[in-house]
């Protein structure tokens, strides 16, 4: 059987510069990574590959030069990778980029059965953690958000049994396969890849699906099939905030400072 996992290649965000003209990203010189969430998702897949003995696959969405980050997937102990990459893709937002990752899971299950599919919770360029319930909810599949640990698998009963994490609180859901699981940093720690495995990645095929191999129709998918679309980037503008005393390093003359200027703003009455 067949876990199934969704990673994104992301701008490493402590590098990324908006350009204040244009309001778009400056690409030039900035290096790209896994999307850190989607190193969990995968160290999850790896793990469960190797308890229960699935077959790993791992697709990605984006330009020619995700084949970098998709290497590194293999290097670490994917059985296959996908690249979906077309022009006719470019520019989705969530519900357009959904639509092409759930057709191809449905496409790798028509050569293995599919039992899990394992996302990050989010990206850290979008931020929206709406793709992996997006996938689920086209496929028709059981859907676990904030997973922190994967209980069980039965693959007899065909059952999943996990834990959430929820505000002050935990939980213990069991669903049905096939499932989408969109699962949280806490739930492992990523492995590193071994030298045998680096030099084996380098040569090993990644494939590639184009629209020809796809045959979406354009109209739902990259920017034509997008709902939404991002008009302009750009990096909020701080305002300094008023000072109030004279660098006073007394906790009470600073309070009395404040208090002060609270009633003079008819902020306060005392």
């Amino acid at each position: 059987m067949l876990v199934v996992t969704c990673i994104k290649q992301v701008p490493d965000t402590t590098q990324v510069k908006v350009d204040p003209i244009t309001g778009t990203l400056i690409r030039e010189g900035v290096p790209f990574i896994i999307n850190p969430f989607d190193t969990y998702a995968l160290e999850e897949s790896l793990r469960l590959k190797e308890k229960y003995g699935f077959h790993v696959a791992v697709i990605s969405m984006g330009p020619p030069n995700t084949e970098v980050t998709l290497r590194k997937a293999l290097s670490l102990g994917a059985d296959e990778v996908i690249l979906l990459s077309d022009r006719a893709f470019g520019g989705a937002d969530t519900l357009a980029t959904s639509m092409v990752l759930a057709e191809a899971i449905k496409k790798l299950g028509q050569k293995e059965e599919v039992a899990i599919v394992i996302c990050g919770r989010q990206t850290i360029d979008g931020d929206t953690a709406q793709v992996g319930p997006g996938i689920a909810t086209r496929l028709g599949y059981s859907q676990l958000t904030l997973v922190d640990r994967i209980e069980n698998v039965d693959l007899k009963a065909k059952k999943i049994r996990v834990r959430r994490r929820l505000e002050g609180r935990h939980e213990i859901v069991e669903t049905t396969l096939p499932a989408m699981i969109a699962v949280l940093r806490e739930i492992n720690r990523p492995r590193y890849p071994k030298v045998p495995m680096r030099l084996f990645a380098q040569d090993a095929p990644v494939t590639l699906w184009n629209n020809k191999v796809m045959g979406l129709r354009e109209d739902t998918i990259g920017l034509k099939g997008s709902a939404t679309q991002v008009r302009k980037i750009f990096s909020p503008q701080r305002e300094r905030g008023e000072i109030i005393g004279d660098g006073s390093k007394n906790p009470q003359v600073a309070a009395r400072l404040l208090i002060d200027r609270l009633k003079e703003k008819n902020l306060l009455s005392l």
